[in-house]
């Protein structure tokens, strides 16, 4: 199976530096996925390597034609991922803007019918927690309903290196089986919801509107 990775954070520096805090965190992610799920491919999405027009404009907006190529190649990988692994620092007890604006580029279809895994990092010592449970409600809204069980990291300066290795006191064996109590719980969810796709186009299940949100409207 494929999953899509999304680092939330547009930060070019945070203290410690000089790694940015987030990319230390999805390193470490990335590494103990492909080390206990290598049989699955998993891509890093970096929230950093995106840049939009000053006026807000969602893929699903362009013809299709002038979708930027940036945008196309994002909404593909969306399409045909089984699952994500949502990474945000926290921000006023709330999300990354910056994973919520480059979500709300992409409709809900490109990610429904598929689970997501939220994982949660602070230089302090409630590692965001409180993010993700605003988190859990912007992902339901997408579709992509996640994992009961969540990643988060206090301190996470103290915890990864610059390269998303340990630090000398930590110990990774604890941190990835700390880790894979919720990437397993994803990857059961991403196999159960990659087969009954295959069973059942989701998209025919459910009404979804075509030129406004009142073909959904209640009688």
């Amino acid at each position: 199976m494929k999953f899509l990775v999304f680092l939330g954070s547009v930060r070019d520096s945070t203290p410690p530096k000089p790694a940015r805090l987030g990319e230390r965190v999805a390193k470490a992610c990335i590494s103990c996925l492909q080390s206990r799920y290598d049989e699955h491919q998993f891509e890093l999405i970096d929230a950093l390597d995106f840049s939009f027009d000053d006026v807000f404009k969602p893929h699903f907006a362009y013809a299709k034609s002038q979708v930027p190529k940036d945008l196309e190649a994002l909404a593909n990988k969306i399409k045909v991922s089984d699952g994500y692994i949502m990474i945000s620092p926290e921000y006023n007890h709330s999300m990354s803007p910056a994973l919520s604006h480059l979500l709300n580029h992409f409709g809900s279809s490109l990610f429904s019918y598929k689970p997501s895994a939220i994982v949660t990092y602070s230089a302090g010592q409630w590692g965001g927690m409180r993010a993700a449970m605003g988190m859990r409600t912007f992902l339901s809204e997408l579709g992509s309903l996640s994992v009961s069980s969540m990643i988060h990291i206090p301190k996470a300066q103290e915890v990864f290196t610059a390269d998303g290795s340990m630090h000398v006191n930590q110990e990774q064996d604890a941190w990835f089986n700390y880790f894979t109590q919720t990437f397993n719980q994803l990857m059961w969810w991403a196999e159960a919801t990659n087969q009954q796709r295959k069973l059942v186009n989701p998209l025919s299940v459910g009404t979804t509107f075509k030129n406004s949100p009142s073909e959904r409207d209640a009688p």
